[in-house]
């Protein structure tokens, strides 16, 4: 597999104090999520942005895909999602390193096969990411999420009419973190398909900040809707 690259966005203001790590869809690259930054630079001043491209080209396209998925099978999601993850954890120690980060200062954003990807890697970081948001996806491995007594508080997005990944998937996936204790927000939008709105775009830059702030819950087993 290739090394993993993408395009960045440096912080709006003085040298990087946080990392986000944006991991996209199937199929599509890494300038795509990257144009989720300017979106959260006022929530998020000194945040450096990086959006990778995943390792693998796009069978059928110009993309790339994290792993080959013919369907939403979670044996195959997870057999491919544990091939990809350690190039994945790697990128992101090399980048914390370039930008003289500590671990905690890392916060990871997927998008669809990118939550799969982000929810796996950030779940099992020795250091615990300041938060994780997951648009649109599906929660992979959840037997072998390791006990932690700070686990990293993760927000959950979905469009209620999404064709691509059930809607369901959001609670299925909420409701299995908290069992393992992992503080859990979750969002349904009402009347979006398979992408991201701007009122998500705003939940997640706020809880991004909080992450980062520390203001965010580490303990509780908490399932609940965003912002209550």
């Amino acid at each position: 597999m290739n090394k993993l690259d993408g395009p960045r966005v440096a912080p709006a203001a003085g040298p990087a104090a946080q990392l986000v790590v944006l991991c996209h869809g199937y199929g599509s690259d890494g300038n795509d999520l990257i144009g989720l930054a300017p979106h959260w630079r006022n929530y998020l001043p000194h945040a450096a942005f990086v959006a990778p491209n995943a390792p693998q080209r796009h069978p059928m396209g110009p993309g790339y895909q994290w792993f080959p998925l013919s369907r939403i099978d979670p044996n195959e999601a997870l057999r491919g999602t544990e091939t990809a993850a350690p190039l994945l954890d790697g990128f992101i120690d090399s980048e914390l390193n370039r930008l003289r980060l500590p671990p905690n200062k890392l916060a990871l954003v997927g998008f669809s096969q990118g939550t799969m990807m982000s929810l796996y890697v950030g779940l099992r970081r020795k250091v615990a990411p300041a938060a994780i948001v997951g648009f649109s996806g599906v929660l992979v491995g959840d037997n072998t999420i390791p006990a932690s007594a700070a686990p990293p508080p993760v927000l959950l997005l979905h469009g209620d009419a999404d064709q691509v990944v059930p809607p369901q998937a959001l609670f299925m996936a909420a409701n299995a973190l908290a069992a393992k204790g992992v503080p859990v927000q979750w969002h349904m939008s009402k009347g979006l398909a398979h992408g991201i709105d701007p009122f998500g775009l705003a939940l997640a830059g706020r809880f991004l900040s909080d992450g980062f702030s520390g203001r965010m819950p580490r303990t509780g087993p908490v399932a609940a809707p965003a912002g209550q």
